[in-house]
């Protein structure tokens, strides 16, 4: 394996996943991918409630997936997040950094004292006083939740050698940067189990971020409730009903028709209302393109809901397409049906390019 290589490891709600890079004259090759499942609860809404479990879950997928390093980019993406877009006076970059605490608690909605700053900078411009300012997106995360995801992977054996955060992964890995002018905006949505990441960039720069506390496992919940059966058996019928199952309509039940469209209608105008609130927003553009990816995007009819719902062009993001595949050990199809999970940790991986 020539070259530098780095490994991205994402905790979701439903499990564990890690995608290895190298980095060599031929560009970007996808080395290794794994994940495991995680027992129910041990993750909530994005977040590390048993640190053991999950450390179990990060070993197994070692184990089996072979990856050649201990030190991963950790990604991180919950209610505990906030991103906000703020001006700030101007100063050098390092100092604007120190100073962050000082500057934004009027910004979020916890104390200083609590988070993990961070500020990423878009644009510089003058205020009507002539005065020079910043524009860009403040980051707050708690600093308990950041550690409880930290103490997780170190109880794993491994070290995080950045912790990142998963919007700004899932833009590195789907942001369609070369195809499109400067002032093309692009809208990526990866759709998790409990946690939607929507971030829109405007040439590969990021513009707005939300993170929504809803995904695939509240349709099943959905299933589950209105039709009488246990978990186990309404994700069965979930998944009966994905972009990748063999299915008609005519030997679907109607209810369980009926209780998707519903469901999935719901979080349709959660995404749409995200859009909308940029679009409100000052010195927005328009959007000409949104990417899907995440387990939860596989759900039949999401696609054409999307864009009806939005009046944009969806499309299924492809992480690996402009990556070179090493010796995975998976095959084609494999690697076809996990694509859609890759988009987080090969984002994340690419932060150390």
């Amino acid at each position: 394996m020539a070259g530098k290589t780095a490994i991205g490891l994402d905790i979701g709600s439903s499990g564990v996943r890690a995608a290895e890079l190298s980095f060599g004259k031929n560009g970007i090759t996808l080395e290794k991918f794994g994940q495991v499942e995680l027992p129910e609860g041990s993750v909530r809404d994005g977040e590390v409630i048993d640190t053991d479990a999950v450390a179990t879950a990060i070993k197994h997928l070692w184990a089996h997936s072979k990856f050649s390093s201990k030190s991963v980019v950790l990604g991180v993406a919950n209610g505990k997040v906030i991103v906000r877009q703020v001006e700030l006076p101007w100063m050098p970059a390092a100092d604007l950094k120190q100073s962050l605490p000082f500057q934004v608690q009027e910004f979020i909605p916890i104390p200083v004292d609590e988070a993990v700053l961070d500020f990423l900078s878009v644009e510089e411009f003058h205020n009507e006083q002539g005065a020079p300012m910043v524009r860009g997106l403040l980051v707050a995360a708690s600093r308990d939740m950041v550690m409880s995801a930290v103490t997780a992977v170190q109880a794993a054996g491994l070290t995080p050698s950045i912790v990142d955060l998963t919007p700004f992964a899932l833009l590195r890995s789907l942001s369609t940067q070369t195809p499109y002018g400067v002032n093309e905006v692009e809208a990526v949505v990866d759709v998790g189990a409990r946690v939607t990441n929507i971030v829109i960039h405007e040439g590969g720069v990021p513009r707005f971020v939300r993170i929504l506390l809803m995904g695939g496992a509240d349709i099943t919940e959905s299933v589950a409730e209105r039709m009488g059966v246990p978990m186990e058996q309404a994700e069965s019928l979930k998944q009966s009903l994905s972009t990748d199952a063999q299915w008609s309509s005519d030997s679907v039940d109607e209810s369980l028709m009926h209780v998707m469209d519903s469901s999935g209608q719901a979080f349709v105008d959660e995404v749409r209302g995200s859009l909308d609130y940029y679009l409100a927003s000052t010195g927005s553009a328009p959007i000409s393109q949104l990417v899907l990816t995440g387990g939860g995007g596989r759900l039949v009819g999401l696609v054409n809901r999307l864009s009806q719902a939005t009046r944009i062009p969806v499309v299924i993001g492809a992480p690996t397409s402009s990556l070179e595949l090493g010796d995975t050990g998976l095959s084609p199809e494999q690697l076809q049906f996990l694509e859609p999970l890759t988009a987080v940790p090969v984002g994340l991986a690419m932060a150390v390019a």
